[in-house]
């Protein structure tokens, strides 16, 4: 027996225990050449770990094996990823949700099981001011508390706060939108439309490009996943209406926004890139249109051996899971492929645990879900 499933304008189409993407066309690394047909995912190793969810932003792997996650209007939770359990630790007291603001990004500290330090970002209201800032906060005792703020008066806004955090070689990095506000990104002085670093104590450290100054990369428009791998530092990055981008960091580096969209392609951009020492992005969604690129992580399991060595992009708008196959020294895509489109609407970060199980948060608003994508055991 076939049966047809409607979801965005996608069949879905589950035949002899296949689940497959009627309309699954993936874009090519340009994003203006069409690729192959989705491939099929075996329906048993797609499982809904946790529903009743609103806006989750951040799903992590804790070295409990639990999922850590945040919700916009403020709740941080675990998540016993086997039963579905989730148990509310805080719902932030001053986190203030507005349009696309709230409780975003969360990043544990690499010695996290012996002194519980957890790390996040937010919007709240400062005064008459919507502002984000990162704090600190201590688990013990099954329960957070003890909050410290490491980094203030970073400008938010409805629209274009990023934000993710990562945490490598003792250094905290900050993902920041323009906060609406595009001439941000590229004053220096200024912490919007930048990839951050401090300290852990939230100090600024001696080796940053500028002298008392968080800024590490500059010219973001509104970058909302980050993962390091092999001492390469991505992120992922929302376009205006063109050109969504996966970008290499580097220090002191310019991306270009909002003199440039993509790749330095046009003379105006050609021009300013040449003068600003602009870095092309790794991969962009060409001039079709943006994808709303959101979370991403990083595969390179044998559980699915297909994704090994990839960057895996979530998708809010397209509603699908990019694969960007990375060579072998990470500096290039090599391929691209969609997965799941319009399964299971829009998709806003991913989190792979050690066993190389995949784990997917829906930002849809309404009734969202964790959900699990492995293989047959």
């Amino acid at each position: 027996m076939k049966t047809t499933i409607f979801f965005f304008g996608c069949a879905l189409v589950v035949s002899a225990g296949l689940l497959m993407a009627g309309c699954g066309k993936n874009n090519g690394k340009d994003g203006d050449t069409p690729g192959p047909e989705e491939p099929g995912w075996p329906t048993d190793s797609v499982r809904t770990v946790a529903q009743g969810l609103t806006q989750p932003w951040e799903i992590l792997w804790g070295p409990d094996n639990h999922i850590w996650l945040t919700e916009r209007g403020g709740r941080i939770s675990r998540l016993e990823p086997r039963t579905g359990t989730l148990k509310p630790l805080l719902t932030v007291p001053d986190a203030v949700q507005n349009g696309e603001g709230g409780l975003l990004g969360m990043t544990l500290h690499p010695n996290f099981t012996s002194n519980g330090y957890l790390y996040i970002v937010y919007n709240y209201n400062k005064g008459n001011t919507y502002t984000e800032k990162v704090v600190r906060y201590t688990y013990k005792d099954s329960a957070l508390s003890s909050p410290v703020t490491l980094l203030d008066n970073i400008g938010a806004a409805g629209i274009h706060n990023g934000s993710r955090l990562l945490i490598a070689d003792d250094k905290l990095f900050i993902t920041t939108g323009d906060a609406a506000a595009g001439d941000n990104a590229q004053n220096t002085a200024n912490p919007n439309g930048k990839v951050l670093r401090i300290n852990l104590d939230g100090s600024i450290p001696a080796d940053n490009p500028i002298a008392n100054n968080p800024l590490w990369s500059y010219g973001h428009r509104n970058p909302q996943g980050m993962v390091r791998v092999n001492n390469t530092l991505y992120t992922s990055e929302h376009g205006a209406n063109i050109e969504d981008e996966v970008n290499i960091i580097e220090k002191q580096r310019n991306y270009g926004w909002p003199n440039v969209e993509g790749p330095c392609n046009t003379n105006s951009e050609n021009t300013f890139c040449a003068a600003n020492n602009v870095k092309a992005p790794l991969w962009s969604s060409g001039t079709q249109g943006t994808f709303a690129i959101s979370g991403m992580d990083y595969y390179n399991n044998d559980r699915i051996p297909k994704w090994k060595n990839s960057l895996l992009v979530a998708s809010l708008k397209n509603t699908r899971l990019y694969q960007l196959q990375l060579s072998s020294d990470g500096a290039t895509v090599t391929a691209t492929q969609t997965y799941f489109t319009g399964a299971f609407g829009r998709l806003r970060d991913v989190c792979v645990s050690p066993a190389g199980r995949v784990y997917l948060c829906t930002g849809n608003g309404n009734n969202d879900k964790v959900i699990e994508i492995s293989k047959p055991e």
